[in-house]
């Protein structure tokens, strides 16, 4: 569904993205992980067009992403931003029916359809009782969420999310990622989510990419990627990598000087992945 190839972003003399390659699937939820400033969130903002690259290219669905008019991209792709937008005298519903822009003609109000969309939408991110409040009486963790069920709304193939759990309490950091998960397996969606938190991103997402420098430096299965060496080379710190006792995810934490020294002093070293 969505090819990159060589990809690479500028931004004046500060390169972002350097010859970036990867694929995902229909089906699949991939997760784009790294420090700050890795280049997660340009890789996002390429694919929606609001950035140019200067080399290489995007194709979804086997079209150059130039070919396609900024309608047709919005309905194949639905962003849910790292710092979206919303006007605090709008409410809840009217946000999310933004999510129905791409489907609707030049002055055409909403139909049964598209209010059926987007009450399921707010419905699957447990938003649909906020519909009559406004976004400005919302709290951070609230706000994300009906941004999310903007992009649920628009009812497209491909999700890109950056940092979409930026906010959320634990609950709903883990109800957001398995819709998202669930959409991707059951719909046949695919998703591409920039995400902070390495252990989340272990539990959730099929494959991850690691950036570093706008350069990929791993690919592959969350146990692949996320090994302690390449955690410490990129992060520039050390860190505990162990699986996680029920799903067998590897789970990240950083290690103390401390900690270490009594783990070593314990003979339990060995109990990390290496």
């Amino acid at each position: 569904m969505l090819e990159v190839r060589d990809l690479t972003v500028a931004y004046g003399k500060l390169v972002a993205l350097r010859q970036v390659s990867l694929s995902l699937g229909a089906g699949e939820l991939l997760g784009v992980v790294g420090p700050n400033g890795s280049g997660k969130s340009t890789l996002i903002r390429a694919i929606t067009r609001l950035v140019r690259p200067l080399g290489g290219y995007i194709r979804l669905d086997g079209k150059e992403l130039g070919s396609l008019s900024q309608r047709e991209l919005a309905r194949w792709a639905a962003v849910v931003p790292q710092r979206p937008y919303l006007p605090d005298v709008f409410t809840v519903l009217e946000v999310a029916l933004m999510g129905r822009t791409p489907h609707l003609g030049l002055l055409q109000s909403e139909g049964r359809a598209d209010l059926a969309a987007v009450r399921r939408a707010l419905e699957q991110t447990d938003t649909w009782q906020l519909a009559g409040r406004r976004m400005g009486e919302l709290s951070g963790g609230e706000r994300q969420r009906v941004v999310v069920a903007r992009a649920l709304a628009q009812e497209t193939p491909l999700l890109l999310l950056d940092e979409p759990t930026a906010h959320l309490d634990m609950g709903h950091q883990a109800a957001v990622l398995d819709l998202v998960r669930q959409l991707c397996r059951g719909e046949g969606k695919a998703g591409l989510a920039a995400i902070h938190d390495l252990s989340l991103a272990s539990q959730y997402c099929d494959r991850l990419v690691m950036l570093n420098e706008g350069r990929i430096v791993g690919e592959g299965e969350p146990e692949e990627v996320l090994s302690p060496q390449l955690l410490a080379s990129v992060y520039g710190t050390r860190v505990s990598v162990f699986s996680h006792p029920l799903t067998g995810r590897p789970v990240v934490t950083p290690m103390s000087g401390d900690s270490r020294a009594g783990l070593e002093a314990r003979g339990s070293v060995g109990t990390f992945r290496s």
